[in-house]
């Protein structure tokens, strides 16, 4: 029986790693995996799921108006998916999540999505929102704080090293833009 699982962590946790990971053992296997990715993530290329350890792979590209459902269901027709994964997650939308959650129920094809939990201000997005709500199974990728604790904040730095309180939710960015704390610190400069 298909399952919709979620992968969640702060930023630098080997959610990108761990993805492409297991969709390379669907393939090693000889098994069909779909992987998709968030279309206004374009920092390793158009349409690659990449991690800072230089695995990657080609991916399908979803924006918010994105019909999950019609594109997996069209790419079932070209003949059997064994596993959908989806990078970038917490940029999905309410009706897309619903509509993997119908990938899983009535396709009967497991979903596993992986993404943030929170933004920059401690806020949830729209998309992990959902799939914390829905998912059958959510997974916490742990990374570090530099004090050492388990981080599952994330800050938001401009061009100056200078703290971000405000702002829209959705700015691209690596480590260059982000740093994942723990709750202490997160609520020291944030809160």
């Amino acid at each position: 029986m298909a399952q919709l699982y979620f992968y969640y962590s702060a930023m630098n946790a080997g959610k990108s790693t761990a993805l492409l990971q297991s969709a390379y053992n669907y393939q090693e296997r000889g098994m069909r995996a779909e992987i998709f990715t968030a279309a206004l993530d374009d920092r390793f290329g158009r349409g690659v799921v990449a991690s800072r350890i230089g695995l990657k792979a080609e991916a399908h590209l979803y924006t918010e108006t994105s019909d999950m459902l019609s594109e997996i269901e069209a790419l079932a027709a070209q003949g059997k998916i064994d596993c959908i994964f989806i990078d970038e997650a917490q940029f999905l939308t309410k009706h897309q999540v619903k509509q993997l959650t119908k990938v899983v129920d009535d396709m009967n094809i497991p979903v596993l999505a992986y993404g943030l939990r929170t933004d920059f201000l401690g806020e949830t997005f729209e998309g992990s929102h959902y799939l914390l709500a829905w998912a059958d199974k959510m997974v916490e990728l742990k990374t570090v704080c530099h004090c050492g604790r388990k981080a599952n904040f994330v800050v938001r730095r401009d061009g100056e090293g200078n703290v971000v309180t405000e702002g829209a939710q959705v700015q691209v960015g690596g480590n260059d833009s982000y740093e994942s704390m723990c709750r202490k610190h997160f609520t020291e400069l944030v809160w």
